[in-house]
């Protein structure tokens, strides 16, 4: 097997929608096929990965580093001893002569084509992704299907109570149980109003409800709005400060009592494994949020596993952020807690196969080798362009 040749992309995943930090309006993502020299029904085998929202495109990095390292390394260097396609042996290879640290748009290039060869690894092998990795990185019985949540709740030009509440009701018509909003783009007052607008939908169960700050508080303010939502029991607090201040994370976490969830913004094992011995996380009730896409691909998302284990904390705490099918296939082969979801949001690249069901928060997945990109019809139209 060799890679014979690399083709990147930008396509756009624009909105109107913003949290308490950024607005959508610009948003986009880098995509890319890696094209074998393996020929199957007279095409050849080729893998995909984008990154997942949050992220812009880091089209700079993958044309001039991430890319040509790939495509000039030894063929036989890329391979396991079985000579498959080993991903992690090429990533070794696209991180030559990178320092440590540094890690902001550098590690969404390498998760956008450590994406696409785990994809490829997998369909040369003829299996989906989560048996494919159950497998050789799991304990071969994958779960069949995945806990996901509704995560939307965006503060919206001229968006009311009302539709929130409209929206809210839109994601449990779709089979989801569990939601998300985002807090902390307006005042304490207006933020509980809105939180317990929602809470009307969920019959006043805030343990269906999660709020996500997306990193926007200082200390004071974090401890503030932990006072005033504790009495909800909502499913989690999320990304409460920077995502980098484990000091605030931890001193929250002596003070709320209930469950947090952080880690979307961290890209590296070092930051997961800093967050874990100086951040407060409590093994028992919070979650961590690492999204593979983002923090160097599955790669390195085995390795912060890996780390998590052995500081005692189960898989079934990790629920990575992101909302697509790379993700859900990870929760599936390595037994995480579930998966994001974004119904509607983040088009072409978000959320499932076209006939993927949502029944009780669960999710299933197909059988199609690889990702499964080819039963998402818009974003395949969108990834099959990149290439003759």
């Amino acid at each position: 097997m060799k890679i014979v040749d690399v083709y990147e992309g930008v396509v756009p995943i624009s909105s109107s929608i913003r949290n308490a930090w950024i607005d959508f309006s610009s948003m986009d993502c880098s995509i890319v096929a890696v094209v074998s020299d393996v020929v199957r029904d007279g095409k050849p085998v080729v893998g995909y990965g984008f990154n997942s929202n949050g992220r812009y495109s880091a089209g700079e990095i993958l044309r001039r580093r991430v890319i040509p390292r790939l495509l000039d390394a030894d063929p036989g260097s890329l391979l396991a001893e079985d000579g498959q396609l080993d991903p992690a042996r090429a990533w070794d290879a696209v991180m030559t002569n990178e320092k440590p640290g540094g890690h902001g748009e550098r590690s969404v290039a390498v998760g956008v084509v450590d994406m696409a060869l785990f994809d490829l690894a997998a369909k040369l092998a003829g299996q989906p992704l989560y048996r494919w990795l159950s497998d050789r990185y799991g304990d071969g019985a994958p779960d069949d299907k995945v806990f996901v949540y509704a995560a939307g709740g965006y503060y919206a030009p001229g968006k009311t109570l009302r539709d929130l509440q409209d929206e809210m009701k839109g994601f449990l018509d779709q089979g989801y149980r569990v939601v998300k909003m985002k807090i902390g783009g307006a005042d304490l007052a207006e933020d509980l109003k809105r939180i317990e607008a929602v809470l009307e939908v969920l019959d006043g169960d805030g343990s269906r409800l999660a709020v996500d700050v997306n990193g926007r508080f200082d200390l004071a303010t974090a401890l503030e709005y932990g006072r005033a939502i504790e009495p909800y029991g909502l499913f989690w607090y999320e990304e409460i400060g920077d995502p980098l201040d484990y000091r605030l994370n931890a001193v929250v976490s002596e003070h709320y009592h209930g469950p947090i969830a952080t880690g979307e913004n961290l890209f590296s094992l070092q930051d997961s494994r800093n967050l874990i011995r100086y951040g407060g996380m409590r093994s028992d009730r919070d979650y961590i949020q690492v999204d593979p896409a983002l923090s160097y691909g599955l790669t390195e998302y085995l390795r912060i596993q890996d780390m998590l284990a052995r500081h005692g904390w189960s898989s079934r705490r990790c629920i990575p952020h992101g909302g697509h099918q790379f993700s859900l296939h990870i929760a599936a082969a390595l037994k995480l807690g579930g998966n994001e979801s974004y119904p509607g949001e983040f088009q072409p690249t978000g959320g499932f196969a076209d006939g993927a069901v949502v029944e009780d928060s669960h999710v299933g997945l197909t059988e199609t080798p690889g990702i499964g990109f080819e039963e998402k019809a818009e974003f395949y139209r969108v990834l099959r362009a990149l290439h003759p």
